[in-house]
């Protein structure tokens, strides 16, 4: 029987080994998917699928379209992970196809799998529903388009224009391969039609999507390009570079670099995979200096060390035995992480931990009223998703503002009880309530006896100009629009005009108004306003606009905020 077994797996191609043990692959992923529960984007992203659309404020719709498809076959946490998993042998498979030598053989077969599988960004990725599976695969779909172009292959150009499309329906960061791609792209085929002729063919298929930006104020572009900017931190840097180091195996990581050191490109696209490793770190590294970078926004330079290593390795015997080794290792630690990530035998505190009895809890304390979570969007989208219950988020303008923005759940909570998440150290509300969860988290709440949200009231105003100085008193003349089918008292009922002013992410200035007046139901005023510039905010740049503050909740800015900069010196002096 075993003889029998090994023929069989001895006449078996190195492509149907390859197959064979993505399938294994494959399969854990789907089990692990079934018994995982989700982690906050998930969540976030199961929302997103809800209510399908051409974008989302963080990120192209892709991803919500797999989980909405996935839920439509499966329930639960399978549901919406399904076609995730899906995707990694798919784009792994791929990835074999374009690096396989013509010479391969078992051997080749079995180092490709062990160096994918034990590269931990790709383990992580292989299952959990975020925009990463999306455009890794759409990613192995473009390198083999750009391989096909820069061999000159008749309509190319076409293939190379509809996976650049996809790459931006997946997720943002799929424009940087396309840039290295034109990096390392002969210079003869920029002479050719049919490179111009695939960014035309990208563009119009991103028409629908650019046009819910148009229509969204371009949310997306502003939130990623400016959004998340904060001020420097040395530790951001030394935790990117310290994420670099475990992502992608810290046994691997010496390896990588003598790979990269010695391996020759010798096409296009060997030059392409070469150039994606350095390419996406050297860019996120330099974007650790104007915010926090995610580890995994680097996860296409997968692709590249996994060709680079194994095409050093296959080469050099004894790196070979040490990568076969060490990959051994690590896929016996990652059997041992996964199954704590099912039966989290230590009790473990974290977001993929403890999720039902958590958010069960706090439903009995709703009692089938909505929730208005405090500023934790994904923590409003588990609570729906484990419970059922109707959930919102409010925008935190000292976090950052989301996808709930769009939503109009608050709206079609108006006039009706509520509970409000709020901060512990709201004590000057009335029956301010907290319960401790099991997840280790602590719940604080009031109730709002008749809700009427004040969100959508919208405050333009003009006078602000584009440097100020400190002392300097400002005229200002606002126009505040009010939507909604009810008055709103301001200066009454713990509601309070206030001033905000915002610099990068994190910091933000509000000085109250003191202004008292009754908005009218679906009206709009006008009202002048003084105010003088505090010495405080002296040498920095700012987005200044103005928000209808209640007590209790959080907000973010009620209309456009206006940029303005503040001279270091009182010009009025």
């Amino acid at each position: 029987m075993n003889a029998s077994l090994k023929k069989s797996f001895a006449a078996w191609s190195p492509d149907t080994l390859v197959l064979f043990w993505l399938g294994i692959w494959w399969l854990c992923n789907v089990v692990q998917a079934g018994f995982t529960q989700l982690a906050n984007d998930e969540a976030y992203y199961h929302m997103f699928a809800e209510r399908l659309a051409w974008g989302y404020f963080d990120h192209p719709p892709m991803t919500a379209l797999l989980v909405w498809l996935g839920e439509h076959l499966f329930g639960g946490e399978l549901g919406v992970r399904f076609f995730f998993t899906l995707l990694q042998p798919l784009y792994l498979w791929v990835l074999w196809r374009l690096i396989r030598p013509a010479e391969a053989t078992h051997r080749d077969a079995t180092l490709f799998v062990v160096i994918a599988a034990s590269t931990l960004m790709l383990q992580l990725y292989g299952f959990i529903a975020v925009p990463d599976g999306p455009l890794l695969f759409t990613s192995a779909l473009f390198l083999g388009a750009f391989r096909r172009f820069t061999g000159e292959r008749r309509g190319a150009w076409l293939w190379m224009g509809v996976t650049m499309a996809l790459m931006a329906y997946s997720k943002y960061h799929g424009a940087l391969v396309v840039l290295f791609a034109l990096a390392v792209t002969p210079r003869r085929l920029y002479l050719r039609p049919g490179l111009y002729l695939s960014g035309a063919v990208a563009l119009l298929l991103l028409v629908p999507h650019l046009l819910w930006q148009y229509h969204h104020d371009w949310a997306s572009f502003a939130y990623h390009l400016s959004g998340r900017n904060a001020v420097f931190r040395v530790s951001y840097v030394t935790d990117f570079l310290a994420n670099m180091l475990v992502v992608f195996n810290p046994f691997f990581v010496p390896l990588y670099v003598q790979a990269w050191r010695k391996t020759k490109s010798r096409t296009p696209l060997e030059r392409l995979l070469r150039l994606l490793p350095v390419g996406f770190i050297g860019f996120f590294l330099l974007s650790s200096l104007r915010g926090y970078v995610q580890p995994q926004w680097v996860i296409v330079a997968s692709f590249g060390l996994v060709w680079l290593l194994f095409d050093y390795a296959r080469r050099h015997p004894r790196t070979r035995r040490y990568a076969m080794r060490a990959g051994g290792v690590t896929l016996v630690l990652l059997v041992v992480v996964r199954l704590v990530m099912i039966f989290n035998p230590t009790d473990i505190r974290f977001e993929v931990f403890h999720n039902p009895e958590s958010y069960g809890a706090i439903a009995r304390e709703a009692a089938g009223r909505p929730v208005v979570f405090r500023h934790g969007y994904a923590t409003a989208a588990k609570y729906a998703f484990y419970t059922g219950g109707e959930a919102y988020c409010q925008p935190n303008i000292r976090y950052r503002t989301h996808q709930w923005q769009f939503r109009d759940d608050d709206t079609r909570f108006t006039g009706r009880e509520v509970l409000v998440e709020c901060d512990p150290a709201a004590d000057s509300l009335r029956d301010v309530r907290t319960i401790t969860l099991a997840n280790g988290r602590s719940f604080t709440w009031f109730v709002d006896r008749s809700f009427h949200p004040v969100r959508l009231v919208d405050i333009s105003f003009s006078g602000l100009p584009a440097r100020v100085a400190p002392g300097e008193e400002l005229d200002l003349e606002l126009r505040i629009t009010n939507p909604y089918p009810y008055e709103i008292r301001v200066g009454e009922e713990h509601t309070e005009l206030t001033m905000l002013w915002k610099q990068g992410r994190f910091r933000v200035e509000e000085f109250p108004t003191g202004e008292c007046f009754t908005l009218p139901a679906a009206t709009t005023l006008i009202r002048p306003l003084r105010f003088t510039v505090p010495a405080s905010l002296a040498g920095e740049r700012f987005e200044v606009g103005f928000a209808l503050r209640r007590a209790g909740y959080t907000n973010w800015f009620n209309g456009n905020p206006v940029p303005t900069r503040v001279d270091g010196v009182n010009r009025q002096q």
